[in-house]
């Protein structure tokens, strides 16, 4: 028995050996190793430098901003039919165009002496608005360059510099989520309406999830960056996060729910909170946490249903031509009336009108002098007999009372006495007789 159980283990690892020509066991796949740690960086391990020169360059945008609102009424001298009630004003925005350009000025010194440090060159050209960097003979590091990268496309998303240099550490990563091509209607609409004077801006769609995102008094986003170690920034059409693998990819979860309207932050907030206590949970730890987790629904409201017209079925011949008022004339035989008599005709339509009009006014007029109908006096008789009805109900209601009054007592009759009763019945009739 025992040798067959050794040829059973024998054949199982036999089945279970690598298909793959290269799908052998590797050292470092062991359970001890942390493959999502980064080591730092040794610059002994590239001491030749680089070979090619590579380079980088974005550019920072120009952003358009309301300067000076002025909202003025319109005097109700020069307009009377001005209506206050509408709220009917002069409006005049000036929109100014403003850009990063003064910012990274000032702050191009702390940016370049950053760089610096891991031997990579940094360039602020203002005429064109770029921004470039690119290796040097004293670049060691190969992926310096790519970090480089990351931080002059923050510095173009309104990161201020010292986050944004964070992003050169190794345990640093950066993810810029681009939104605005996740909504259909994200621009703002304004209609101009000349009767009244003004402008009006409508908020759309983007606007208002991009605000649910935010939260009020940016509440939202600063529990999401508590609760996944991120730092978020929302910045016109794309939001920059920076922080670990596993915060950034929890950040690109919550935002694109948001902004596809599959489901709001704070119920993702909820579920990061749950799972920040069951990891605290050293018995939980290795347990799959779907159980404990909540499950939120997404409610949607009904919406009123096209109605689908019925397809006809298709016919080469066109429909048939609606008779014309020539047509419906000659079928009538009006049409061959004369001048006189078409007059009189007329005439005679407009009369019965207007006496059915006259004849119903006049009922109108007659309605407000009716009478109302008066209740009808109730005859002595027919109120005897109702007395004498009721007077005959509590009669049998007395009557069914007693009856069901003996039948309670024959219920509750004891036995020893109805036996006792019985036996002294039959002596006292006798004595009867005999007497």
């Amino acid at each position: 028995m025992a040798e067959s159980d050794g040829e059973v283990e024998v054949e199982r690892k036999e089945k279970t050996k690598h298909k793959g020509k290269h799908d052998k066991p590797k050292p470092w796949d062991d359970s001890s190793i942390d493959h999502w740690k980064i080591e730092k960086f040794d610059p002994s391990w590239n001491e030749g430098g680089m070979l090619e020169v590579s380079s980088f360059s974005t550019l920072f945008p120009q952003y358009r901003v309301p300067g000076n609102q002025i909202l003025k009424k319109k005097a109700e001298k020069e307009n009377p039919k001005l209506n206050r009630s509408m709220g009917q004003f002069w409006v005049y925005k000036e929109w100014i165009w403003t850009s990063r350009e003064k910012y990274l000025q000032e702050a191009w010194p702390v940016v370049r002496g950053a760089l610096k440090e891991f031997g990579v060159k940094a360039e602020l050209n203002l005429v064109e608005g770029s921004m470039t960097v690119s290796t040097t003979r004293k670049t060691r590091d190969p992926y310096i360059i790519m970090k480089a990268r990351d931080l002059i496309k923050l510095l173009s998303r309104s990161v201020p510099a010292p986050q944004a240099i964070k992003i050169l550490d190794d345990e640093m990563q950066c993810d810029i989520i681009k939104v605005g091509g996740l909504v259909r209607n994200k621009m703002l609409s304004c209609i101009w309406s000349v009767c009244f004077c003004c402008i009006s801006f409508l908020q759309e769609r983007f606007v208002k999830r991009r605000q649910h995102l935010v939260g009020p008094n940016s509440s939202t986003l600063k529990a999401l960056e508590i609760l996944t170690g991120c730092y978020i920034l929302v910045q016109g059409n794309t939001v920059a996060a920076m922080g670990s693998f596993k915060g950034l990819k929890q950040v690109r979860r919550v935002v694109e729910d948001c902004i596809q309207n599959k489901m709001h932050p704070v119920y993702h907030i909820k579920t990061l909170m749950m799972k920040r206590e069951l990891a605290s949970d050293p018995a939980l730890a290795n347990e799959n946490w779907d159980r404990f987790l909540p499950k939120f629904k997404k409610k949607n409201v009904k919406q009123k249903k096209v109605k689908s017209k019925e397809k006809k079925p298709y016919t080469p011949f066109p429909p048939p031509q609606p008779p014309s008022k020539i047509d419906l004339q000659l079928e009538s035989g009006e049409y061959f009336l004369s001048h006189e008599k078409k007059f009189a005709k007329k005439w005679q339509e407009k009369q019965e009108k207007q006496a059915e009009r006259t004849a119903e006014n006049k009922r109108k007029r007659e309605a407000a002098f009716i009478p109302p109908t008066e209740p009808a006096k109730q005859d002595p008789s027919k109120s005897a007999d109702d007395r004498n009805d009721v007077a005959e109900m509590a009669k049998s209601l007395k009557k069914k009372a007693k009856e069901f009054g003996k039948q309670k007592s024959l219920e509750n009759v004891d036995a020893e006495t109805y036996i006792a009763a019985s036996e002294g019945a039959p002596s006292n009739k006798k004595k009867r007789k005999h007497s």
